[in-house]
């Protein structure tokens, strides 16, 4: 059974290590694989020749190669099939849902109203479903797994708790279970913001990335040798939880504690955001220097609706962590976020137990 969290560890059997190799190089020969993986060529023959069975890739006789007296070589590459993976990015006001092939390839997508206000937990997953019932129709491809991203904290049984979506324990992966008879991955959005980053590494690849999320929610997530960790609870410079002074709506409430009204970050007073990204920067800084990250990817409205955020945050960071040989990284719009945590989670339980899947397919 695919369990519905955690989500994002590294390819662990010798399945998803070579369907992840795979993917990464469009043309791959086994020898290569046991060369990148450190496996034996009989372990490679094995985990090849039941991906090939489950369809999952196959073989371009095609481009066969011959060396000496030897026996042919035959690249691998990820194969064409009728598996269908979706991915759900929740929102507090509208939720994206994406429908990808094995390859990764966006087949339908859509953005449905979620107005979480004014829905009840059992209506606010109907809508879900019935967006998902009507991106599926008339396609000849068959679903095969739900990913599910959502704010706030998932549980390693998959249950929700999101303050800002009013759930406390919701278990959004049984209901979608038991509407479509299929395995449903939940994370919180943080952790797929950095399981889109990992899934594109590179299997041998010893860099740490640290994902900083400031939007609604604040948090944070690192690589590690087994995939993707979240860092739970971040405090600000002062020691107060970080959610209660640098989210949105901190810095609303205190444009509004000084008489000002705003609709959006962008028109928040400048000494407010000021010392918003500079908080976040020392934040950052603080992780850092405790985590020694290669790569610090920063995410959300606090960087991308205030054009000066992240001037400040990186000059804060510098000063906090001045010896730290760290690249900072922006990801510049909130769809793209969106875009990519619904792809990330729709491909993981793909790329962490395929052979699974494929169990569920048969």
């Amino acid at each position: 059974m695919i369990k519905p969290g955690p989500a994002f560890t590294r390819p662990r059997t010798p399945a998803a290590k070579c369907l992840h190799l795979v993917r990464l190089n469009p043309i791959v020969t086994r020898s290569e694989l046991v060369e990148a993986t450190g496996l034996s060529q009989p372990t490679i023959t094995r985990a090849t020749t039941a991906l090939l069975q489950a369809g999952l890739i196959q073989e371009r006789t095609d481009l066969t190669r011959t060396k000496g007296r030897g026996r042919p070589t035959v690249p691998l590459e990820v194969a064409e099939n009728n598996w269908l993976l979706a991915g759900i990015a929740i929102g507090t006001s509208s939720t994206y849902i994406g429908l990808y092939d094995t390859k990764g390839r966006t087949i339908r997508e859509d953005d449905i109203t979620t107005p979480v206000a004014s829905l009840s937990e059992a209506d606010f997953i109907e809508h879900i479903m019935a967006g998902i019932n009507r991106l599926t129709a008339g396609l000849d491809q068959a679903l095969v797994s739900v990913g599910v991203t959502t704010s706030g904290q998932v549980d390693d049984e998959g249950l929700v708790y999101a303050p800002n979506l009013g759930w406390n324990g919701v278990d959004i992966a049984e209901r979608l279970r038991f509407q479509f008879s299929v395995p449903v991955v939940v994370t919180a959005a943080i952790p797929a913001i950095l399981g889109s980053e990992t899934q594109a590494a590179d299997i041998a690849s010893e860099d740490k990335v640290l994902v900083l999320f400031a939007d609604d929610s604040i948090g944070a997530a690192l690589s590690n040798d087994d995939g993707v960790q979240q860092l739970t609870p971040l405090t600000d410079p002062q020691g107060r939880p970080a959610q209660d002074s640098l989210s949105t709506a901190a810095v609303l409430k205190k444009a509004a504690e000084q008489g000002v009204t705003v609709d959006s970050i962008a028109d928040a007073p400048r000494s407010i955001l000021d010392e918003r990204a500079h908080d976040l920067g020392v934040v950052a800084a603080r992780l850092v220097r405790e985590h020694h990250p290669n790569t610090v990817v920063v995410a959300g409205s606090a960087f991308v609706d205030d054009p000066q955020a992240p001037r400040r945050f990186a000059s804060a960071v510098r000063e906090e962590a001045p010896d730290a040989e760290v690249q900072l990284r922006m990801i510049p719009t909130h769809r793209e976020i969106v875009r990519a945590v619904a792809r990330a989670v729709a491909l993981d339980p793909l790329l962490r137990v395929p052979l699974e899947l494929r169990k569920v397919r048969v």
